[in-house]
């Protein structure tokens, strides 16, 4: 592979996953570790990623307001949170991660909507403090400025003691086999223990992530119950997962 298409191939992993691994990168695209350092290096003064120790950032996942000309595949996004929107009733408790997806969540609610979120995500925080009749409940005391979400133990244990009616995910990979896929160790803890507290889980995706794998396991396809794309309900590609068990919107 050549560097240009080197590059541009990291760039697009950045834009789809918000955040790549140096390690992984160097075993899909077979170079050296310190290859993909200086490919980051030099996307990064190009203005294309925001280089991070160990890996990337894309610059919407990075920053807090999300400036929709840095937001990749958002048209999609928002296909997904208009479908997404329709499964939240009045008086429910909504429990969401972080993520691109989950902030056109966030400002797709309607103005009418009265409910409560609970979330960990300062970006999402901020989209539902600007909403007339939804209550916020903040979680975890620690902040990853990378995924500008809470960790840690207290965000784990306030989430144990929840039991929301919805818990909505931005997820990074789906497959099959392999079921939901991450690349963030802490963040993977967080969506598991949020995906057992809750009565029901929502897991939101645009379809290219369909198929692909991440590193880290967060849960077979038997623990989530409805799958949210912007492709429609009857697509080929979502076929496997209406056969595992899954409602696909």
């Amino acid at each position: 592979m050549l560097k240009k298409e080197r590059q541009a191939y990291i760039v697009h992993q950045v834009n789809l996953h918000n955040k790549v691994l140096s390690a992984s990168l160097s075993t899909e695209i077979d170079v050296s570790e310190d290859t993909i350092r200086r490919d980051l290096q030099e996307l990064a003064e190009e203005g294309k990623l925001i280089k991070v120790h160990g890996g990337a950032l894309s610059h919407a996942f990075n920053d807090i307001t999300y400036p929709s000309k840095k937001v990749y595949s958002q048209d999609n996004k928002k296909i997904i949170a208009e479908k997404a929107v329709q499964l939240i009733k009045d008086g429910m408790f909504v429990l969401t991660g972080g993520g691109t997806t989950i902030i056109e969540l966030a400002r797709s609610l309607p103005v009418s909507l009265s409910a409560t979120f609970i979330s960990g995500s300062i970006p999402a925080i901020v989209e539902y403090m600007h909403h007339p009749n939804i209550e916020v409940i903040v979680i975890g005391d620690k902040l990853s400025k990378n995924s500008k979400i809470t960790l840690g133990a207290d965000a784990l244990t306030r989430i144990k003691s929840l039991k929301p009616d919805l818990c909505f995910l931005g997820i990074n990979s789906i497959d099959p086999e392999h079921g939901i896929t991450d690349n963030d160790w802490d963040v993977v803890h967080l969506k598991q223990a949020m995906i057992k507290a809750s009565q029901k889980t929502v897991c939101l995706t645009i379809s290219e992530k369909i198929g692909s794998i991440q590193p880290i396991h967060v849960c077979d396809l038997d623990k989530i119950d409805v799958l949210i794309t912007e492709l429609p309900h009857d697509h080929p590609m979502l076929q496997p997962y209406k056969d595992a068990g899954v409602t696909v919107l």
